[in-house]
C-alpha cells in the first residue's frame, strides 16, 4: 500500500420523517453508539464529526429536519468495506423507516489533506458540486470515484459500479 499526503472526507445526510426523539426513530438512535464504536473500530478510520454527545444529530447545518454524518477515512476501499461489509449495511436497508426518500445526492466523497477535520459548511459545498456537476475529483461518489491527488495517476476516474445494496 502507498501511503498518501490525501484522506477520504465524506458527509452523507438525511430528512427525518419525525423528531430524532420521537418513538419512529427510536431504534436508529438506539444503535448510533453502536455504529459509530464499528466505524472507529474499522480499518482505515480516522475521524468522525461530533456535536453534543457521541455523535452528530445536535448538529442542523443543512436545516431541522436534516441531520449529517460526517468522517474521514484512509481511502475509499476502507470506507467502502464499513459501508457495505458490516453491519452498518443492516441499518442502511432500514433507512426508509426513518428518513424520506431524497431526490437528489444525499452523499458525497472527497480527498482532504492528512489531518485536515472537514467542516459541514465545507461538506455542504462538495455535496452542492456533486448536485450541479456530477462526479468530478473535487466530488464524487463510491460508483464514479477518482484517485487521491498525489496517486500515480492523481485524480484519476475508476469505477466500482457499487450500487447500494440498501
Amino acid at each position: 500500500m502507498t501511503t498518501s499526503n490525501y484522506q477520504l472526507a465524506q458527509i452523507n445526510i438525511a430528512e427525518l420523517k419525525a423528531p430524532i426523539d420521537s418513538p419512529q426513530l427510536k431504534d436508529f438512535v438506539d444503535n448510533l453508539d453502536r455504529i459509530n464504536a464499528l466505524a472507529e473500530d474499522s480499518p482505515g478510520f480516522v475521524w468522525r464529526l461530533k456535536g453534543e454527545g457521541n455523535d452528530a444529530t445536535s448538529l442542523r447545518p443543512l436545516g431541522d429536519d436534516v441531520i449529517v454524518n460526517m468522517s474521514v477515512w484512509r481511502d475509499v476501499d476502507t470506507l467502502r468495506a464499513y459501508v457495505y461489509k458490516t453491519a452498518h449495511v443492516e441499518i442502511m436497508k432500514r433507512r426508509r423507516e426513518w428518513f424520506a426518500r431524497m431526490g437528489q445526492a444525499f452523499m458525497v466523497l472527497w480527498w482532504v489533506p492528512a489531518g485536515h477535520e472537514p467542516t459541514p459548511t465545507e461538506a455542504a459545498r462538495k455535496l452542492e458540486h456533486l448536485r450541479a456537476h456530477g462526479p468530478t475529483p473535487d466530488a464524487f461518489t463510491f460508483a464514479e470515484a477518482f484517485s487521491a491527488p498525489d496517486a500515480a495517476v492523481g485524480g484519476a476516474p475508476f469505477s466500482t459500479k457499487d450500487g447500494c445494496p440498501a
